[in-house]
């Protein structure tokens, strides 16, 4: 009884906000990848500052010659010392095509510079090669419906170097992936009867790790980006004259776990 107690009132303060989510519930999600690419650097005690002028950041697919652009690019100046042991920032979020990605492309513009300890900027020249994408190899999979994080470092004590006795600085930059892994995995599956909008909560233990709406129109619900691990599922519909349901399930990281379909009873 205390159960359905505490379900009440977390529908009643998460109605408004889920209820609009749940357009985006559909199984077509299962249909593309999400990517996030993160930076790094390693330390370099001998400078204050690096910046590097992000542009763009695009992926070449295994089945296909042609670069994407990642659509949730955000291009700006960045210090790559600011994202030192063990910090990094968000440079994209993407949705891309499942499959192979065979290399990530960093597209690098012109105002990269250092800032000495003594507080004095030396323009870094970068080869002009290198201005059309800085390419890291990746050659791994990435699976519809599935969020992964790929972690790029950016070493700058070992992209930065002395052009002789001109006094003039070299960025040839020195990049490598230093992981790209599923954060997680999901579960899906459908409730009927469809028509009755049915809160999903998925609880290890006593305690609740996600929750989601079914889709009024087909029953189905998917809950995203979940730990590895065993769930057990409570089904509440809004219409009280149905009884609560009940499931398993278990998720493996980077897979999609399809539930039986759960029917509810009066």
């Amino acid at each position: 009884m205390m159960i359905r107690k505490v379900f009440a009132i977390t529908i009643l303060s998460v109605i408004i906000f889920l209820v609009s989510c749940s357009k985006n519930q559909k199984g077509a999600d299962s249909t593309t990848a999400r990517l996030q690419v993160r930076l790094t650097d390693s330390p370099f005690p001998n400078v204050k500052e690096v910046w590097v002028d992000v542009q763009n950041i695009e992926i070449q697919m295994d089945d296909t010659t042609h670069p994407i652009v990642l659509n949730g690019s955000h291009p700006g100046m960045y210090n790559l010392l600011d994202f030192t042991n063990g910090k990094d920032t968000l440079l994209a979020d993407a949705t891309v095509p499942p499959g192979k990605i065979s290399q990530i492309r960093l597209i690098l513009g012109d105002n990269n510079y250092l800032v000495t300890k003594d507080g004095v900027n030396i323009p870094l020249t970068t080869p002009s090669a290198q201005q059309s994408g800085l390419k890291v190899q990746v050659h791994q999979q990435v699976t519809g419906g599935i969020l992964y994080r790929l972690i790029l470092d950016f070493d700058a004590g070992r992209s930065i170097n002395k052009a002789g006795n001109s006094g003039k600085y070299l960025l040839k930059p020195v990049l490598r992936i230093l992981s790209l892994e599923p954060s997680g995995g999901n579960i899906q599956g459908i409730v009927e009867p469809d028509s009755v909008r049915t809160t999903v909560f998925a609880l290890m233990g006593p305690d609740t790790i996600a929750s989601t709406f079914t889709d009024t129109t087909n029953g189905f619900y998917l809950i995203k980006d979940v730990p590895a691990g065993n769930y057990s599922l409570v089904y509440v519909p809004t219409d009280t004259t149905f009884q609560n349901g009940a499931a398993n399930a278990t998720v493996t990281l980077g897979q999609i776990t399809t539930v039986d379909t759960v029917h509810l009873h009066k």
